[in-house]
């Protein structure tokens, strides 16, 4: 990424009984997607159970249609806030081309969830380069079995703003197993980060989310 710029955040809680097995979960999309607070979410719903979480941001060089990766590790013995490549238990894609992008960081036997929608990258709308987000998918599907596709334009429209997408994709996270964390966990998390006139709608997409996706049982 060009300009890049990095901001890590450490969040520790005190260690509970016993060893939680590290989980690692990487969010990729483009500024203004709430990226970011989504990564918020996950931590703060891994605290709530007690566990330590560290994430971690890299951002492009525009806030609102550059590339944002975010980094999330919760459990015991974390070694670094940032996932290194092949250490992503599941990879949150806000945007197909932007999972693409990171596919090297998801772990063998990992898990992709990513929304369907597309939006165009800055280097493509600039250039004459063609993009569709329908071939980063198929790419995504053919290298990964544990690819699931979420149809996040359909929840935003459902909950009548198009800022829900992140919640969303954390409750399908949460449904998915891959963090070991629950959707109660996830709603408090929500409850406490969010303003009262917003929660409702984020409740919502959190739940349709988690029902959008059909996962195997873990």
């Amino acid at each position: 990424m060009t300009s890049m710029e990095k901001n890590a955040l450490r969040e520790n809680t005190p260690r509970p009984d016993g060893q939680i097995p590290l989980r690692s979960c990487l969010l990729c999309g483009v500024g203004g997607q709430g990226t970011v607070l989504a990564s918020r979410l996950i931590a703060a719903a891994a605290m709530n159970k007690g566990l330590a979480a560290e994430t971690a941001e890299t951002i492009g060089m525009a806030q609102r249609g550059g590339s944002v990766v975010s980094h999330v590790r919760i459990g015991c013995d974390i070694p670094s806030p940032m996932i290194p490549t092949g250490g992503a238990d599941i990879l949150l894609g806000f945007e197909p081309g932007e999972a693409a992008a990171c596919l090297s960081y998801l772990k063998p036997g990992g898990t992709i969830i990513v929304s369907r929608q597309e939006i165009t990258p800055i280097t493509a709308a600039l250039g004459a380069s063609g993009y569709r987000g329908e071939d980063c998918l198929s790419y995504l599907k053919a290298r990964v079995p544990d690819c699931h596709v979420l149809d996040g334009e359909e929840i935003c429209r459902t909950c009548g703003s198009p800022k829900v997408l992140n919640v969303a994709l954390v409750g399908a996270l949460c449904a998915s197993g891959a963090m070991d964390l629950s959707l109660e966990e996830a709603r408090q998390a929500l409850k406490q980060r969010l303003k009262p006139g917003l929660l409702e709608m984020n409740l919502k997409a959190l739940d349709l989310g988690a029902q959008a996706v059909d996962f195997p049982q873990r």
